[in-house]
Formats: C-alpha cells, structure tokens, sequence
C-alpha cells in the first residue's frame, strides 16, 4: 500500500524528462529516415534506383551485423541446434518483405515526390492500427485517410506519376507486412539479431535486381558505381535510413507506450514533406499539403484509439 501511495510523487518528474528525451529521439530518428530517402534521391540521377537499394540494404546489413553480431551468432546456433524452421520461415518471410518494400519505395521516390510517396506509404501502419477495430470512431479516421488519397489523386493528376503511385501502394502493404513481421520476430530472436538476419536476407533477395538494373543502365552508371562519393553516399544512405533510427527508437520505446509512439512517428508524412522541399526542391501543392494533414491527423487519431497494452508481469 504504501509503495502505491509514493509512487506518484516519485514518477512524474523522471516521466516527464524521458517524455521529453522520447520525443526528441523519435524526431530525431523521422528526420534521418527521411534525410537517407532524400540523400538516396539525389544518387537516383547517377544510379538506378535499384541500385540505390542494393547499396542501402548491404549498408544497413554490415552495420546491424556489426552491432549485433553476438546476437546474430547465438540465434543462428539456436535455430539450428532445435530444428526451429518455422522460425527460420518467419525470418526468411520478414527479410523478404523487408527486401520488398525498400525496393517499391525507391522506385516511388524515383518518380513523385518523396513527401507524397511517405503519406501513400503510411496507409499501410494504419491499416494494421484499425484492423478488425469495431469501434465507430476508427471509422472517422478510415474516412480522412480516404479523404487524404482523394486530395492526391484530384490535386495530382496532372502531374503525379501512376507508376510512381502504385509503388508508393505497394510500399504501404509492404509497410503493413513489415510491421506484422516484425512483432513475429521479435518475440522469437532476441534484440537486434532477428532485424540484422532480416536486414541480409533482404540485402541478397534485392542483389539480383541491383546488379540487373547496373548492368542495363549503361557506362555512365558503371563509372558511378566506383566512384568513391556514390558509394559512401550509398552507405550514408544505410546507416541513416535504418540503423540510426532503429537504434534510437528502440531507446524510445523502453520509455514510451507503444500508443503515445505510434503518434510521434505520425508526423512522418509532413517531415517527408518538409525534407522533400529543403533537400530536393520538391514543392507539394495545397490538396497535396491537405492530404498530407489528412493522414497525418488520421494516423494519430488512430494511435490514440489504440488500447493500451497490459503491463508485464
């Protein structure tokens, strides 16, 4: 009784700096994220954007290896002393995915703006966040999201690419798929080690269709390929887009709710926006901005929807 009376007293202060360092984690991990899309767009005129992709993931590949090599090396070992192959699938499926949604997303930022290629790819998160909901509310947020895409296809139809569009589709299902993976993993290997396994399994299903887009592209994007600044961008690309911030949302989450952190990382949209115009020029037109608010507010209305989840123990 009486640790339940103090209780109080004592955590408001220490929750009130980890909320504070939280957000500035999430933020932080938004604007890398978006920052490596930015960078990768700007190889996309040297190099194909498959290529792009190969680079990114065997980038983010060795870097999670090397964090979590101990890990990687104790699940490998585990898997095949118990003859865990359902495991071994969830991985192999993750990994695919992974591989999958990174190269539909390139191929969207190769041709719109990566501002609306994040706010299509974000349907996908919120599509998980209202599966199987029966709640009335969630269908308001369903509705704006709708809206949203809407504004797109009127405000854009002028000048947005289809194919650039229906990749962006694609990355929201694979974004959805990503995300039921993850938790699959999760709760089989421990630490970084399943998304480092993942991270390769992507990195190789992805090397076939990197060196394929190389060879046809021709000489200039040969000449590209060894010079020293592409491929350090490349690996920037990497390092920016997937191990920072996996790295500083892992921290965040140790402190936050998954709720209270599916509605800082609702913001993405806009930042994809705000990167796309400071670091590319990318200027979005005004239903183009409205359907970016639009997901922007339905995402957080549905992270704020979400149960909370027990506490352990």
């Amino acid at each position: 009784m009486s640790t339940e009376v103090r209780e109080p007293d004592v955590r408001p202060a220490r929750s009130s700096r980890a909320t504070a360092a939280s957000a500035a984690l999430v933020l932080s991990g938004i604007v890398s994220t978006q920052v490596g899309a930015g960078l990768a767009t700007r190889l996309f005129h040297q190099v194909p954007a498959a290529a792009v992709t190969g680079l990114r993931l065997w980038a983010a590949a060795i870097v999670l290896l090397i964090v979590a090599f101990r890990g990687v090396r104790e699940a490998l070992s585990g898997v095949a002393a118990r003859h865990a192959w359902r495991d071994a699938l969830i991985l192999l499926g993750f990994g695919l995915t992974l591989g999958a949604m990174n190269f539909v997303f390139y191929q969207a930022i190769a041709r719109i703006p990566l501002g609306v290629a994040v706010t299509i790819e974000f349907l996908g998160p919120l599509a998980v966040a209202v599966a199987g909901s029966r709640r009335l509310l969630d269908l308001v947020w369903v509705g704006l999201a709708a809206a949203g895409v809407v504004l797109l296809a009127g405000g854009g139809a002028g000048h947005l690419n289809l194919a650039g569009v229906l990749f962006a589709a694609l990355a929201a299902g694979g974004w959805a798929g990503y995300i039921l993976f993850s938790v699959a993993t999760g709760r089989r290997f421990r630490g970084s080690s399943g998304l480092a396994l993942a991270m390769v399994v992507a990195a190789l299903a992805v090397t076939p269709l990197a060196t394929a887009a190389a060879v046809t592209a021709g000489p200039a994007a040969h000449r590209a390929l060894t010079r020293p600044p592409v491929l350090l961008t490349g690996a920037a690309v990497g390092v920016l887009s997937s191990a920072i911030p996996y790295g500083l949302e892992m921290q965040a989450l140790r402190w936050l709710p998954s709720r209270v952190f599916g509605i800082w990382m609702s913001v993405e949209p806009a930042i994809a926006a705000l990167i796309g115009l400071v670091l590319l020029g990318q200027r979005l037109t005004l239903p183009e901005w409205a359907a970016v608010v639009c997901v922007v507010i339905a995402s957080i209305g549905a992270a704020r929807a979400t149960p909370p989840a027990p506490a352990p123990g």
